[in-house]
């Protein structure tokens, strides 16, 4: 899946992309360059993506960075969850790339709180 999401977003242009197999892994790459955006799927090991999002939004160096949540997790609760704790865009697996693609524009285009440095990546 983080293969078919990164193929879907490259697909859109200018983009660096960062890979994290697990949530720790995410929390060791946040710090090592400025990022425009995080896609978090909710089931990770370690560090659930609910925890993560939890942990971004809590810090002041990171929580302007704005988070989706891609998920088999389908229920309304799951999404308001995800949303209470800061994610800025929810999609259910499976979703076609076009879906990935308009929530990623749209999130993107609504701005983090602080503006992305030239060269971000998502």
């Amino acid at each position: 899946m983080r293969s078919f999401i990164r193929t879907t977003v490259e697909e859109m242009g200018n983009v660096s992309i960062a890979e994290a197999a697990s949530g720790f892994e995410a929390l060791r790459v946040l710090p090592t360059r400025p990022f425009s955006l995080i896609i978090t799927d909710i089931n990770m090991p370690d560090i659930n993506g609910l925890e993560l999002i939890g942990y971004v939004k809590e810090h002041p160096h990171f929580s302007g960075i704005p988070m989706i949540i891609v998920s088999t997790e389908k229920t309304e609760e799951d999404r308001r969850r995800g949303i209470s704790l800061g994610a800025a865009g929810y999609l259910v697996k499976p979703f076609a790339p076009g879906d990935l693609q308009a929530l990623v524009a749209r999130v993107l285009d609504e701005g983090p709180l602080r503006p992305p440095e030239k060269g971000s990546s998502v």
